[in-house]
């Protein structure tokens, strides 16, 4: 991992460490019902609850095995959500990638935005050949989301967490290089053609 946290950039966001200090912020989209059920988690109840969410995406990136970045809208500053590469092997070049937004920022474009920065990132500097995602079923938005970005579904993984005090089945999507790197050569045809 790099020893500086890295900032990734966007036309309308930049994803950047949380603090602290961002703790109310985050409460507001972890404390909501909505935001929290896909990720397998009761609403947050309290701040220092969200202190421990800082916590843990400092461990993953100090340990290596991960990295969350922060999503604030450019103009504000403010944390309104979350994205980053969890369980990550680097013997075998994968990374699981997982992201939350305020409810308030659903249906924006703000969550593609910052999944496909993140996606990039994945692939330029960890050197990732494979990004994973397991999604609920029943969470069609993050389906809806993953399939604009390409990726595939692989498979439904039965009964494969145990989240709130039942088994889930989870989808399994799935992007690798190729796949990442025909996209990006086809919007760069697109964007040569439209000029």
């Amino acid at each position: 991992m790099e020893k500086e946290f890295p900032i990734i950039e966007t036309s309308r966001l930049i994803l950047r460490e949380v603090t602290i200090d961002d703790a109310h912020d985050m409460y507001t989209y972890l404390a909501d019902h909505d935001v929290v059920k896909p990720m397998g988690l009761e609403p947050f109840e309290t701040v220092e609850d969200v202190w421990d969410e800082i916590k843990w995406y400092k461990s993953i990136y100090e340990e290596g095995s991960g990295i969350r970045w922060g999503i604030t809208i450019k103009d504000s500053g403010k944390v309104i959500g979350s994205c980053g590469f969890l369980n990550r092997q680097s013997k075998h070049y994968r990374a699981e990638i997982r992201y939350e937004l305020s409810k308030e920022y659903w249906g924006k474009g703000i969550a593609s935005e910052a999944l496909g920065a993140v996606v990039k990132y994945g692939y330029e500097h960890f050197q990732l050949e494979r990004i994973e995602e397991l999604i609920e079923p029943d969470n069609l938005p993050s389906q809806k989301l993953e399939e604009k970005q390409v990726f595939q579904r692989e498979g439904l993984l039965r009964h494969y967490e145990f989240t709130r005090g039942k088994f889930d089945d989870l989808y399994m999507y799935s992007i690798i290089k190729e796949d990442f790197h025909l996209i990006q050569k086809t919007l760069n045809l697109i964007g040569t053609t439209n000029k």
